[in-house]
């Protein structure tokens, strides 16, 4: 009789219904460039600009609505990268604030190195072992100029495509010649890539809110 018990138990426990967790669709990190030819005003702007597009409800609206994990990177130099944003979730409009609102303060990190696009990548890469369960690896580069040290960035963003990342990149024009065209051809990999044109600093804020509306709502194939 015991025995008979038991069986029951446990296939009740087997039939009943578990409790459903909602899917995250997009782990997305969000990288900024803190090199030396960026000033206190740039990054401001940067920082300023991101924090009002996660805001602007369509943007918002999207990432609750997927789930989407977000992070933000700070990064310069080979050797100099910084978590600014650990990964969090975006399971509410409060988590979304909050984001906004950490992205909004965070202080910058370094103001006189390098361009170390390939050694952002691989850092960046290394952050979404947390954040396995989400479908699409989504890595934003924005910055304002070529990479000028560490490994090269082509090379790391081809190798991490082949593990099933997209790297877009958002290319802010200025100082360096055809800053675009270089992040198409040595930044940007995965089927479905893109690179957005900042023409100048003051243009970013709509740009990024651009390429996040871009990245949330157009399905992701």
């Amino acid at each position: 009789m015991k025995t008979l018990v038991r069986f029951i138990v446990g296939l009740g426990a087997v039939l009943l219904p578990t409790a459903t967790i909602a899917a995250c669709s997009i782990a997305l990190a969000l990288t900024v460039d803190v090199s030396g030819s960026i000033n206190e005003r740039e990054y401001r702007l940067q920082m300023d600009g991101l924090a009002a597009a996660l805001r602007d409800p369509a943007v918002a609206d999207a990432l609750v609505a997927s789930e989407v994990a977000l992070m933000l990177v700070q990064w310069s130099g080979a050797p100099r990268q910084e978590v600014s944003v650990p990964w969090r979730r975006m399971s509410s409009h409060n988590d979304v604030e909050a984001f906004a609102d950490l992205a909004e303060r965070a202080p910058r990190a370094w103001a006189v190195f390098s361009t170390g696009i390939g050694s952002a990548l691989q850092f960046t890469a290394a952050q979404f072992g947390e954040v396995s369960d989400c479908a699409h690896k989504v890595i934003d580069v924005s910055g304002d100029g070529y990479s000028n040290e560490g490994p090269d960035p082509m090379e790391i963003s081809q190798g991490l495509a082949l593990q099933g990342f997209q790297i877009n990149g958002l290319a802010i024009e200025g100082d360096e010649f055809e800053l675009t065209a270089y992040y198409k051809h040595n930044v940007v990999a995965g089927e479905a890539a893109f690179v957005f044109t900042a023409e100048t600093y003051a243009d970013y804020p709509r740009t990024i809110w651009r390429k996040l509306l871009s990245e949330l709502i157009v399905p992701i194939s």
